[in-house]
């Protein structure tokens, strides 16, 4: 099923540039010129709005772009469901998964998925919960790897691979360890059986947040706001082990996931939040789309990665 014209028009309108466009396909504009202006003339209509710096598609186009992706999504699907029929299972596969404990993750899986897969190309993908989600839903990215709150889900298919508390982590030395001294000498970091302690009580301090457009930021301004106050921002990072850094620097406190305090760490005290509040490490695919056998043996290993 040939459709590469179909790809090249897609990658025109994804880079809203032909000169981009070429680029990217490994092709001289002229040649993706071509290509563009024998579709047009075939269909009697310009599917460009051409200038300089911005192609965007006229109503023409994207009506062609709409189904094109259509066309697309039948060829993959296709494709998924015939190679399960094979022997020997052949093709791609596009995964994508967050920054840090994602890269871990694919790190620890990939040689277990290529040792039973090995004709299986995975096209892997280091991209936040936001970047992954219209991938997904378009049909361009098979399997993402999230972090995220019920909330925050798309109309896509989730699944669960396991749950994660958030903790609250303060320099060691900080004033609030003198009143809970006996219980964080017993803190079990492994085990992760930390005292509680109310956000209220660290209203004046410093924090180093993650990036507003992070899905635990969200969580995180939710639990600011239930306890009454507007944090007082040092900064903003995308990077969990930068908080670490700077609250071991005794410069801020944090809210941090559990998968990054799974370590003994003298240089921070760790403590539950009241509620206890946790969030969603899932695998998510499209609504309707077809999982091939190989990436739900790659959703398996993920979850025996994370329930490890």
């Amino acid at each position: 099923m040939d459709t590469k014209q179909i790809e090249y028009i897609l990658k025109i309108a994804e880079e809203n540039n032909i000169t981009r466009a070429a680029e990217k396909l490994h092709l001289t504009q002229p040649a993706l010129n071509q290509q563009l202006l024998r579709l047009e003339r075939e269909l009697g209509i310009p599917l460009f709005h051409r200038s300089r710096t911005d192609w965007r598609p006229t109503r023409a186009g994207e009506i062609y772009l709409e189904n094109a992706r259509k066309m697309l999504q039948i060829k993959q699907e296709t494709y998924k469901q015939l190679g399960d029929l094979a022997v020997r299972q052949k093709g791609t596969l596009s995964i994508a998964f967050t920054p840090g404990r994602g890269t871990s993750m694919f790190s620890h899986v990939y040689p277990m998925f290529h040792q039973k897969y090995p004709d299986i190309t995975v096209e892997p993908s280091e991209l936040s919960v936001r970047r992954q989600q219209p991938l997904i839903a378009r049909g361009e990215l098979e399997v993402g790897f999230q972090t995220l709150c019920e909330d925050q889900r798309t109309n896509d298919e989730y699944i669960p691979l396991a749950t994660e508390e958030i903790f609250l982590a303060v320099p060691n030395g900080h004033p609030v360890c003198e009143e809970y001294d006996s219980l964080c000498r017993q803190k079990k970091n492994l085990d992760l059986d930390f005292p509680e302690l109310d956000l209220r009580r660290l209203k004046y301090e410093p924090f180093v947040l993650m990036y507003k457009e992070s899905t635990i930021r969200q969580w995180v301004d939710q639990l600011f706001a239930r306890a009454g106050f507007p944090p007082n921002v040092l900064f903003e990072t995308a990077s969990n082990e930068t908080i670490l850094t700077m609250i071991r620097s005794r410069l801020c406190c944090g809210l941090i996931p559990a998968y990054y305090l799974r370590k003994p760490d003298d240089q921070l005290v760790c403590f539950s939040l009241p509620e206890h509040p946790v969030w969603e490490v899932a695998a998510s695919y499209r609504k309707g789309s077809y999982l091939s056998k190989a990436a739900r043996y790659f959703i398996r290993l993920a979850a025996e990665y994370w329930n490890s």
